[in-house]
This record gives structure tokens, sequence and C-alpha cells, in this order.
């Protein structure tokens, strides 16, 4: 019996790259400012403490330029964390979208009857390091005015149809640096934009916006430390997986999957110089460990699409995403349900992406609203069906074929 059933061994529910002695110990052949330009095409990237963060930073920036409009569409099956990164700007608000059926892009009629005057910026987003339908979320915001922020939070180092990054086909885009996310500084977040005049109000913006915090960076340091020694099948059975079964038992499955968030808890401040540093070593691995993630990718994707009534969420043609983890939609709820009975808590990378649809969170209900609930059927039936399973380099041949049979028990 393979260890990570026994949890002797815990498996992360997506494909982080883990860190190296080198990436502290060596100076950079680029500064990651230049090494992101090299590859994968970011053109001066702006650096922020997260994600959010960065998110945040591309908002205020746009909410200047037309400060008449006060609302952000985002998808309504998306991290709880975009509508707050929205209300950070008091000004705005948040509408959410439903999605089509069975995928992750915007329902392109929804989108084009949400767009109005009062749009600011629309949100298509790269979930699961797949390649968005950016182009619907254009073609309706053109129609009013409005901008697009790509969310390429999951996907550094997928390309789009041009051969071009995901995160520059809109006025900008944003990636995560979070733990699990790739390449990582524990937190952090880039902000990417083809406009050069754009470019350099995003930079000042996040000059105003992020300043120094000397205890939080002391405090991301170490947690990147922990990262480096922990971001191994044993470490993370302290680190991950104890957490993991104690919220399960629990019943807290947003805590389990870490998705609930405070408005008050995102904090605003730069990423230091020893973390850009250890992450522009670390980049020189990644295009390699993705296009082993790849090739690892297409050849389990065709044994989890093989299952009766099974659908992997995939790429659009003529685009090139990511494989942290493998999106996999059962045919009903019951059977999604069951199976992560028997997998959530193996240490076999089994999760849920998100606990529910974004109108479903009682904490976000301040921040989103307007009726839009109401009609987010696509989004609830996705958080309903679907289910994650890592594809991380440590989940071997004997592992992933119990993935394989609990999934088709279930059915």
């Amino acid at each position: 019996m393979p260890c990570a059933t026994q949890i002797r061994c815990e498996l992360p529910p997506t494909a982080g790259l883990p860190l190296a002695f080198c990436d502290y110990a060596r100076k950079p052949v680029l500064a990651l400012r230049d090494a992101l330009v090299c590859w994968p095409g970011l053109p001066d990237p702006v650096f922020a403490c997260s994600g959010t963060a960065a998110l945040a930073v591309a908002l205020r920036t746009l909410a200047r330029r037309a400060p008449t409009r006060t609302t952000v569409v985002v998808p309504a099956y998306t991290c709880p964390l975009v509508p707050l990164a929205a209300r950070l700007i008091p000004s705005l608000h948040v509408r959410v979208c439903d999605i089509l059926p069975g995928g992750i892009d915007f329902d392109p009629q929804k989108l084009a009857a949400m767009c109005d005057e009062r749009t600011l910026a629309v949100i298509p987003t790269h979930l699961g390091g797949r390649v968005a339908d950016v182009e619907t979320a254009i073609a309706a915001a053109r129609n009013c005015g409005a901008f697009v922020v790509e969310d390429a939070a999951q996907a550094m180092g997928a390309f789009a149809q041009d051969g071009r990054s995901v995160g520059l086909r809109g006025d900008a885009g944003f990636f995560s640096l979070a733990a699990g996310k790739g390449l990582t500084t524990y937190e952090g977040g880039i902000l990417v934009s083809r406009d050069s005049a754009l470019r350099a109000e995003l930079a000042a913006t996040a000059r105003e916006m992020l300043r120094f915090d000397p205890l939080l960076t002391l405090r991301r340091n170490l947690e990147l430390l922990g990262y480096w020694l922990l971001y191994t099948p044993s470490g993370l059975r302290l680190a991950y997986g104890r957490n993991l079964r104690k919220k399960l038992a629990a019943g807290d499955e947003a805590g389990a999957v870490g998705d609930r968030f405070h408005l008050a808890d995102i904090p605003l401040h730069n990423l230091d110089a020893l973390r850009l540093r250890v992450a522009a070593n670390a980049l020189i691995r990644l295009p390699g460990f993705l296009a082993a993630g790849r090739e690892r990718a297409a050849e389990r994707r065709e044994r989890l699409t093989g299952l009766n009534g099974v659908l992997v969420i995939a790429d659009r043609a003529g685009t090139d995403g990511i494989w942290p983890f493998f999106m996999v939609l059962l045919p009903a709820k019951e059977q999604r349900d069951r199976a992560l009975q028997k997998l959530w808590r193996a240490g076999l990378g089994v999760s849920k992406l998100f606990v529910r649809a974004l109108p479903d969170y009682d904490f976000l209900a301040p921040f989103t609203g307007r009726g839009d609930a109401e009609d987010c059927r696509n989004a609830r039936d996705l958080a309903d069906r679907m289910l994650t399973i890592s594809n991380t380099p440590w989940l071997g041949e004997t592992a992933f074929c119990r993935i394989v049979q609990e999934l088709k028990d279930s059915l």
C-alpha cells in the first residue's frame, strides 16, 4: 500500500514548484523583473504582496481613469478573494455573472446584459491553469466602455492562441505567487499590462498603496522558509494534512479548503528583496517543471475522461494552459460526494477547489447582490459536481490508480 494511502505522506492539492537551497544561496542570473520579461514575456511587471493586492491596485488605477464607473463583474465561480479585492476600493461594487454549463467562462448573453455604463471592469478567470475565453469578456466590456482585467492567479506559464502569456490580452492582468501556485514567494502577486502608459499608472498606484511592513515581511520570509523545508510529501503531513482532517472532521469544508476570508485581513505591503531573489532563482526551473506537468496531464486526463460520464475541464483549441491540478466533473453531486468521502482525507491530493459559488458564501453577502445571486445555476452546478486531483509529480502511478478506481466506484 503506498505511503500516501497510509497518510504517512501527504500530497498537496496542487503542483507547486519546490524550492531548493540554491534558491537562497546564489545570486540570480537575472532579477525577477527582468527574468519575467524573458519568460513568460511579462513586460515590466509590478510586484505586490499577493494576487489580491495586485488586483486591488489594478482596480484603483482604473477607477481613477473612469470615476463614474462603480461596478466590477466577476464569474460566479471563482476565488472569494476576487470580490473582496474589489471592495478594498470603497467606491466599487461587485456583480456576479453566471458561467457556461460545465466550464469556467462567462455566459456571453448574461455578461452582455450585465455590462452597462456603470461597469468599470470585467474579470475573466484563467481558473486552474486553463486559458479562459478573454475575447468574450473584451467584447462585452468594449461595448459599454469598460476595462478587462485578467485573473491569471493560477496560470503563470499558460499561453493564449497568439502565443503570448495569459494576462496580456485585456487591459491588465495579475498572477499569484502564493504557496502552491507554481512559482512562489509564499504570498505575492504580479501585475502586468501591454499598455506602457497604464503600466506607469499601475506602478504609481502600487507605490501609493503598498508600503513596507517589517513584521509582515519577517513573517512571510519565515513562512517561505517553512515552505522550502516542509513542501515535501512527508512535511506536508504536518503542514497541511493534520489541519485538513481536523477541519473535515468538524464539518468545516470552507476551513479545510481555506476559502474563508475577511476584508480586514487582507494585507497591503511590498514584496521584499530576499523573496524576490528566491523567486528569481526558482523561476529558472519553472518552464521545465510545467512542461513535465503538461506531459503527465495529457496521459492522465485521457484515463479520467474514459470513465463513464466524467468530464475534465480542458483548454480551448490553440491555447496552452498549465496543469497544477485536474478539475474533474462527475455526473451528479451525489457521485462527487461519494468520491470525496473516500479520497479527500486519504492524503492523495484530492480536494475541492472552492466549496461553493460566490453568492453562497455568507461572508460575501455584503459585497455581492443586486439580484445576481438568483441567476447562477451553472456556477452552483459546477461547485456541486467538481472535485480536483493534484497533478503533483509526487502522485505516483499506484496512488493515481486508486483515485481512478474510487471515482469509478462512485459512479
